[in-house]
């Protein structure tokens, strides 16, 4: 479960869940088995799995041309995708492997013994190393996220088709200056067009705009994405000199900057599964109702992507919205319900600061702390701070949503609460926030 949803993973694309943890039942029409809401990622995936298969086809019925280089690079693929791992954003990556895949459609020559295989043979050994690297996975029932397997194969193809005809066409044998400015120019130009196409996916996914989605992935998989691209051209042009020897000696900086990867990405996860288990102690102290953090959460996900917030402030925001009731543990009697919507102004204010209170004494999450303590201000704000900040107005709507709905899966209810919401737009909510909760709600 702790790489289940990570900072940017849609929550609000799941089904929101009843009191019990359950999901709620909404009832849409069957359509045809091929219609999906996200044709993007169909769109990625189909084109992935139709060029490996031309690719394997071609290179069956023509041959492999040395073939113990392919199956040296092909053992490294495998190897890379075993070892794949997810970072912050639910990013699954596999940077030995996209290094490997990477150097062989630049190959050109090993130990001075030039290099010709054809991109289809590329495509073909990338196809297959990747293939055979996520089996032990499949096998356990843990499966490779296709649209990222996707783009790492297209990301070579794109790279194969377009250098090796030029190595045949200029007899491209002998490492050089110039050779390596043009290997690394068509990975740069392979990374931005991924990039792009991440980002897209993404944005079809979270239902955000798309160039907030590009600026979010070209600050994610700028790192690894350097990382990556550096190795396989350094993995390429070492073998001309190396042999096969460049291939381990190259790849071995890539597994070390992987295990530091490795571990920024547990050490983020850790840090956000210890929020969501401190959210948990006012359900199981009877503060509130059971899932209730966890349902406000969605929403305001869902909201914010609507809304167009960028991939950090999301994870501010989900810190914020799984704690914004932890100042409940002050009050000597539960509300009833849980319902702070139904307490008082005063009351309300009150449970805000003593939340933001504690959260202050992290020392780390004083943002948070500031869209905790002002989540239950109209939206004009209080005196002279002025409005407050958008995420303490989105925290507000999904949290009078929820208190009012809970659990219930009524759609008559539900209908009532944000018309409800909607007639307190003009002192107590945010026009534009409940507008994009309708939407959230409507495609829930």
């Amino acid at each position: 479960m702790a790489e289940e949803r990570e900072s940017g993973e849609p929550p609000s694309r799941r089904p929101l869940t009843g009191p019990e943890g359950g999901a709620l039942r909404h009832h849409r029409p069957r359509g045809p088995f091929w219609r999906t809401t996200r044709p993007l990622r169909a769109v990625l995936v189909g084109a992935a799995g139709a060029a490996a298969l031309f690719a394997l086809v071609s290179t069956a019925v023509h041959g492999t041309v040395q073939p113990y280089v392919a199956l040296a690079f092909c053992l490294v693929i495998t190897g890379g995708e075993m070892s794949r791992i997810t970072l912050p954003g639910h990013r699954e990556v596999a940077p030995i492997a996209s290094a490997g895949a990477i150097s062989y459609a630049l190959l050109i020559s090993l130990g001075g013994n030039p290099v010709q295989h054809p991109a289809a043979q590329v495509i073909a050994v990338v196809s297959l190393g990747m293939a055979l690297g996520e089996l032990p996975y499949v096998a356990v029932g843990r499966g490779p996220r296709m649209e990222d397997l996707a783009r790492r194969l297209l990301t070579v193809v794109l790279i194969a088709v377009l250098f090796r005809p030029l190595a045949d066409t200029l007899s491209l044998t002998e490492a050089s200056v110039g050779l390596s400015a043009l290997m690394t120019l068509l990975v740069m130009c392979a990374w931005l067009t991924d990039a792009v196409v991440a980002a897209a996916v993404r944005a079809e996914r979270l239902r955000t705009g798309l160039l907030v989605a590009a600026r979010d992935e070209v600050r994610a998989q700028f790192a690894t994405g350097a990382a990556i691209g550096a190795s396989g051209v350094l993995i390429a042009l070492a073998c001309t000199v190396t042999g096969l020897v460049g291939l381990l000696v190259f790849s071995a900086p890539l597994l070390v900057s992987q295990i530091a990867f490795r571990r920024h990405a547990v050490v983020r996860r850790t840090y956000l599964e210890t929020v969501r288990a401190l959210s948990r102690v006012t359900e199981v102290g009877g503060y509130v109702e059971n899932g209730h953090s966890r349902r406000v959460s969605h929403l305001a996900h869902g909201i914010a992507c609507e809304l167009g917030f960028s991939e950090d402030r999301l994870l501010e925001l989900e810190y914020a919205a799984l704690m914004h009731d932890i100042g409940q543990l002050s009050l000597h009697e539960p509300i009833a319900g849980g319902a702070t919507v139904l307490s008082s102004p005063k009351e309300q204010r009150r449970i805000a600061e003593l939340g933001s209170d504690i959260i202050r004494q992290t020392g780390v999450l004083d943002e948070v702390a500031e869209i905790v303590r002002r989540q239950c201000e109209p939206v004009a704000g209080d005196g002279e701070a002025g409005a407050p900040p958008l995420g303490s107005r989105i925290i507000k709507v999904a949290n009078a949503f929820d208190d009012l709905v809970g659990g219930s899966d009524d759609e008559v209810r539900r209908a009532a609460v944000l018309e409800r919401l909607r007639m307190d737009t003009d002192s107590e909510y945010d026009p534009r926030v409940v507008d994009a909760l309708a939407t959230v709600l409507a495609r829930a």
